[in-house]
């Protein structure tokens, strides 16, 4: 028998319609918010940032592939990666629906990694997407829009990510969790989630996820966007599912893997 609140269809939908009025609200705040998002002041890309490509080794804008709008995908997977992160892996399941849409809306879309582009490309594999996936690893590009970081910034505290300053990492790391993570409503052992990418804790959360926005307007590239953590919330479909399923999140750590490896020992 559920151990579940039950009623009946006349109370659910007393209730369900008491409900629907509080998701119109999130809705048209959602749509406020979407609004301000756009007014923000663009910020001239100053860098000729060189990326390797399928294509070759091309500037940032070439990643717009004519198109006047790109949305970046900021994946952690950096040099010392086995793998890709396993969060940013489940977000990037959902790139390939999404992409021909953007594409054909007049924004472009790429993941940009560190990685060197040859093992970006054997994961990609791996994991039978199709979307396009760059390598920064010969540019600033991830340090530039706060997304890699360096051993001794994560050292000395002078991380700044998702717009505040974090402090420094303890030692030893192994076993650790990070806070400032906050794991989809759970703070979630960090050092589980690196195993997965072949890591250590410190060398993993070097790489940090976000997404980021750019403009090109006569020649030249303005930043428009970016976003990091929990920000990306939107961005990760299977909690959008989640959160109307009966149980919803239901989660007490990190449960979800590379999805060619759920039953994998």
């Amino acid at each position: 028998m559920t151990t579940h609140r039950t009623g009946a269809r006349k109370e659910w939908l007393s209730a369900r319609l008491s409900l629907l009025e509080q998701e119109k609200e999130l809705t048209r705040r959602s749509d406020e918010i979407a609004e301000h998002r756009r007014e923000l002041p663009w910020v001239r890309v100053e860098k000729d940032y060189r990326l390797e490509t399928e294509e070759g080794t091309v500037p940032l804008s070439a990643l717009f592939k004519g198109r006047s709008q790109l949305l970046v995908y900021h994946f952690m997977f950096g040099p010392e990666y086995t793998a890709g992160c396993p969060s940013c892996s489940s977000i990037a399941d959902g790139f390939d629906g999404i992409a021909v849409h953007l594409e054909n809306h007049d924004v472009a879309f790429s993941a940009v990694s560190r990685a060197p582009l040859e093992k970006l490309q054997e994961f990609k594999n791996r994991m039978g997407w199709t979307f396009d996936w760059a390598s920064s690893a010969d540019s600033d590009f991830n340090h530039d829009f706060n997304v890699w970081f360096t051993p001794e910034e994560q050292r000395d505290g002078s991380i700044e990510y998702n717009y505040r300053r974090e402090p420094p990492m303890p030692e030893p790391l192994a076993g650790k969790t990070v806070q400032q993570w906050e794991l989809r409503g759970s703070e979630g052992p960090v050092a589980q989630i690196a195993s997965m990418t072949g890591t250590d804790v410190a060398t993993y959360t070097r790489d940090r996820p976000g997404v980021s926005a750019f403009a090109i307007q006569d020649g030249e590239i303005y930043h428009t966007y970016s976003s990091y953590a929990r920000g990306l919330d939107g961005l990760w479909g299977m909690y959008q599912w989640l959160d109307r399923a009966p149980l919803g999140r239901n989660e007490t750590g990190v449960w979800w893997r590379h999805h060619d490896r759920y039953g994998v020992a």
